[in-house]
């Protein structure tokens, strides 16, 4: 196993709940291979804990299957007969016996396809922590699972959990600071750019950055993960999304295919799919913003600094867009083997998806920018990507990210991924953004430049930009 990288916050958050007098019930979740089993894992490696896992869903998997799986866990944990699954009561009765005292963790992992089948499991479960585990009050019960919109649902948004869940979990992806640890020691000696180039692939996704190899370059790297025979990723978009979202795979893949290109709004994605905008497409939506592979960024009014209704969403996974841009257009090839020695930037749309997978990783990492910017987070009125429509009395414009503070100014983020410097024609797009966006009377605006690769000396000369933050220094020792 490999060592245990970032999440300090995390864990801190977790361990919080060792210090109450009484039991806690928490929620963790977050995408596929986002490292939740592993951060429990972690957080109990010195108490007493006992995971158990949920039987992966087959079309042919029932209730009575995941208790009977539940039960061969139990009795392989405390060595005891075969219990009999004929009801989730007995099995939380039972597990709850071998739990009454002591400072003691439950791992519930993939709950949803544990209890999916049951219509009764979670009101049993609610059940046994009203009447049993939580008379411990040194115990902490963890739920956690990959399918955020069904915990939302039928956890979290449920009344019969009200009042119960201490502490909800979202998983998200790694800092850029944590990702560079993959690196150890070598990360020294490995450009900031090559370092993107695998992050524009992976994202800060634990389980996939455990499998570069270091000493190697990003070609190489990329080329074995998504481009080879049997790679990890060149299959794992299949194994994500039919885990995931089972029979309705297919729809969610062709929404998804809609944002590969960019951000856009439903309407649009309704046109694209040639249906119309019901509650379907929304609820479809919003299960993949819930599941952290899209993000959906409001506007907002610049006067009261309040969230508009207009929004876009944004393919926010790196992964996913690479797979679909990159990938599965190539995928009989690759399984020719005839795609190992074929260059990268000889794909098509190399640069310009390299472009909006580096503005994922910057946004991702907002928080960097605002210290950069030496803006304190109680200052900040909202931030996001920005876009103002065209109107009969204003121009359209979208800028990559705004903050907005307290004190009316308004910080315009350009964010720029390059191979090679970035030019003078930087100033121009950034002037035009300027000219189109409206801003309320008695409001600055300030420009900043966000880089990874340099930017050219009359860039830096002209004095234009209020800021330019090299964003390749996070990836630097």
């Amino acid at each position: 196993m490999t060592d245990f990288i970032g999440r300090e916050s995390e864990l801190e958050d977790l361990k919080r709940f060792l210090r109450k007098k009484t039991a806690s019930l928490i929620v963790v979740k977050g995408r596929r291979r986002i490292g939740k089993s592993r951060l429990i894992e972690e957080f109990g490696k010195t108490l007493k804990m006992y995971s158990f896992i949920g039987l992966p869903p087959t079309p042919e998997t029932t209730a009575q299957a995941q208790r009977d799986d539940f039960c061969r866990q139990l009795s392989r944990t405390f060595n005891t007969p075969l219990l009999k699954g004929e009801d989730w009561s007995d099995l939380f009765y039972f597990l709850s016996q071998q739990t009454q005292k002591g400072k003691i963790i439950i791992s519930l992992d993939e709950i949803s396809w544990m209890g999916s089948k049951d219509p009764n499991f979670l009101g049993k479960l609610k059940s046994a922590w009203d009447q049993y585990f939580k008379k411990n009050n040194q115990l902490i019960l963890i739920l956690c699972g990959s399918v955020s919109s069904w915990i939302d649902e039928n956890i979290l948004s449920s009344t019969a959990f009200l009042g119960r869940i201490s502490f909800t979990l979202n998983l998200e992806e790694l800092t850029l600071q944590e990702c560079n640890k993959f690196w150890d020691k070598t990360e020294a000696r490995v450009s900031p750019y090559e370092k993107l180039k695998i992050l524009s692939v992976t994202g800060g996704v634990p389980r996939y950055l455990e499998e570069i190899d270091p000493k190697k370059n990003a070609e190489f790297n990329i080329q074995q993960l998504c481009f080879k025979k049997g790679g990890l990723l060149t299959t794992e978009f299949e194994k994500v999304f039919s885990d995931l979202f089972s029979n309705r795979s297919k729809i969610y893949k062709e929404i998804i295919n809609c944002f590969i290109d960019g951000p856009t709004d439903i309407k649009t994605i309704s046109n694209r799919l040639k249906v119309g905008r019901s509650g379907l497409i929304s609820s479809y939506l919003e299960d993949l913003v819930k599941a952290n592979f899209l993000s959906r960024d409001y506007t907002w009014k610049l006067k009261t600094g309040k969230p508009s209704l207009l929004s876009h969403f944004r393919l926010s996974d790196n992964y996913l867009r690479f797979y679909l841009k990159c990938i599965e257009p190539n995928m009989a090839l690759i399984e020719k083997g005839g795609f190992q020695e074929k260059s990268l930037n000889s794909l098509p749309g190399w640069n310009s998806m390299m472009g909006l997978q580096f503005q994922n990783l910057v946004l991702h990492n907002r928080l960097l920018i605002q210290k950069k910017l030496h803006i304190r987070p109680e200052d900040i009125v909202i931030d996001n990507p920005y876009f103002q429509r065209k109107t009969e009395t204003h121009k359209g414009c979208q800028i990559d990210y705004m903050i907005q503070t307290k004190f009316n100014n308004l910080f315009v983020c350009e964010i720029k991924f390059s191979k090679n410097e970035v030019g003078f024609d930087v100033i121009q797009e950034m002037e035009e953004k300027l000219s189109k966006l409206t801003h309320p009377r008695g409001f600055s605006y300030w420009p900043v430049l966000i880089h990874v690769n340099g930017v050219s000396e009359k860039v830096e000369d002209s004095g234009f930009f209020t800021e330019i933050i090299d964003f390749s220094e996070v990836l630097k020792s």
